[in-house]
């Protein structure tokens, strides 16, 4: 059976059936990065914020990165990410003030982080720092627009203007992307209305059988992530070189 960590709301996981439509959600724009980012050629890895350590995880499996770094701030998470991801390296930080020198990695990931921290500019800034001339930075947080309000986790949550706004004067945007659901979620929502809203409005134990079985069976290919519609999208994913 696959360890888990506490639901606590500030993160998601896998392998809990209620959390899997947001776990397949972080977990698409992860797979996007291994699939469509020449990570192979990046030496270091960064996954600012780790959270749980499947991210991170997914980066090395890829392949052909000289080591993968997983930061976050939380023991408990960090003793989980140790555990059951040994070959993924660990380290305790401050997102905003990192321990790490100047231009130490080539890649840098920060997914669903951005939105939980108060000075949002001094993270875009040290992730500048750290990152290496000529490397590449994904970011990803939920749409302000479209994200339901609420999550008292998040100190602020960006449209796609100021996602990009904030990284403008540190890195040349390469893609600005959103995230949607794919043909399967879009037809479900068509017959029966909203999946998110749907889940939250009541306890995983209430949802009627229709709904559980989706979320059940949604992985990271329900999701499409793509350029243009960006107001629209769910998430939204910025790649960025630095300078």
């Amino acid at each position: 059976m696959t360890e888990t960590l506490p639901l606590t709301g500030e993160r998601t996981a896998p392998g809990i059936w209620h959390e899997n439509y947001w776990f397949a959600r972080h977990d698409a724009a992860y797979r996007w990065i291994t699939a469509h980012l020449p990570i192979e050629r990046t030496g270091r890895i960064l996954d600012a914020g780790c959270g749980e350590g499947y991210g991170a995880e997914l980066l090395r499996l890829a392949g052909g990165a000289d080591s993968v770094t997983g930061l976050d701030y939380e023991h408990t998470t960090l003793r989980h990410v140790r555990r059951v991801y040994p070959q993924t390296n660990v380290v305790r930080g401050n997102l905003v003030q990192t321990p790490f020198a100047d231009s130490a990695f080539g890649f840098v990931t920060s997914m669903q982080t951005i939105e939980h921290l108060w000075e949002q500019p001094r993270f875009i800034a040290e992730c500048a720092r750290i990152l290496a001339p000529g490397g590449t930075v994904v970011l990803s947080t939920p749409n302000r627009l479209t994200f339901p309000s609420g999550n008292w986790y998040h100190t602020h949550e960006l449209t796609a203007a100021e996602f990009i706004e904030l990284l403008e004067p540190y890195f040349a945007i390469t893609h600005a992307l959103g995230l949607h659901h794919g043909e399967r979620l879009t037809s479900w929502e068509t017959q029966y209305g909203s999946c998110v809203d749907a889940q939250l409005a009541a306890e995983h134990g209430q949802w009627d059988d229709n709904l559980a079985a989706l979320v059940r069976s949604t992985t990271y290919e329900d999701f499409e992530i793509r350029p243009g519609q960006l107001d629209e999208s769910l998430d939204l994913i910025v790649v960025a070189t630095g300078g």
